[in-house]
């Protein structure tokens, strides 16, 4: 299998263009859980989806030290809420968030909250109706939305409640290689040089974006993301896994605490 004929797909947000920006084949560019349900079927060969994707279903291989982390306020994970979040009683789930719901959900309860959950396909700009109602906004969508109505709303954002209590990174997305793929180790390794080549020219890439301006992009990405997957993210990626499986949002108890880390180490190339 070649580069160009490898089946690759990355979430098609901003934080990911460090990631594959360059890459010399076709990619396929959606979200989350479309890209996570891809990857399960075997339509995709490597994918940087969300990181639950790995938790569910430990089959396959991650690509070391890259990741799309955050070790305080994210920016792009958020709630947007009116009044107090405690006093929110519902919250819109967005559809194509997979990690972030069960973040969210780790999270309300080591604050002892419990609103219910609703799940929407409402365009991504349409505001939480009540006071007491919130919306859960991942990615492109959350960033949009937080400058557009920054004086409207406040915003929960899900890193930063993360680090007030874990002293861990979280990690939010992997580069994950179905089991079936060979060489994968060469191909860790093109996305690694490929993410070395890509923050070393950090400048050029933000000069590049049409997206978004320079003055966000340059906070984005030095200061709310990580990109790297090492001993610090693994320990985030093992606390939340603990949380899963404590609020049983796993199907099962995935790989049992005691070969957790060792299998977790074993899976990454």
């Amino acid at each position: 299998m070649t580069l160009k004929s490898l089946r690759i797909g990355c979430v098609k947000y901003l934080n990911a263009r460090p990631l594959i920006r360059g890459w010399p084949g076709e990619v396929t560019l959606d979200h989350p859980a479309a890209l996570c349900a891809q990857l399960a079927r075997g339509d995709l060969d490597v994918a940087l989806v969300s990181s639950f994707e790995f938790l569910r279903n430990p089959i396959y291989r991650i690509v070391n030290d890259i990741s799309i982390s955050s070790a305080g306020p994210v920016y792009s994970v958020i709630v947007a809420h009116q009044g107090e979040i405690s006093e929110v009683d519902e919250i819109e789930l967005d559809p194509a968030a997979e990690t972030s719901v069960n973040l969210l959900r780790c999270l309300l309860s080591e604050s002892q909250l419990n609103p219910r959950f609703t799940r929407t396909s409402a365009s991504a700009n349409a505001s939480p109706a009540r006071t007491r109602r919130a919306r859960l906004l991942i990615g492109d969508q959350a960033i949009r939305f937080r400058q557009e109505h920054a004086h409207e709303f406040r915003f929960w954002d899900l890193g930063e409640q993360w680090a007030r209590v874990v002293a861990s990174p979280f990690v939010y997305a992997l580069w994950l290689v179905r089991p079936e793929v060979i060489d994968a180790k060469i191909i860790a390794d093109r996305l690694r040089a490929l993410r070395h080549k890509n923050l070393a020219n950090i400048d050029k890439l933000i000069a590049e974006e049409k997206d978004f301006d320079r003055e966000f992009c340059v906070g984005y990405y030095r200061e709310n993301l990580r990109f790297d997957f090492g001993k610090e993210e693994r320990q985030g990626l093992t606390e939340f896994y603990k949380r899963c499986v404590k609020l049983r949002l796993l199907a099962r108890d995935g790989l049992g605490f005691g070969t957790w880390e060792l299998e977790l180490a074993r899976r990454c190339v």
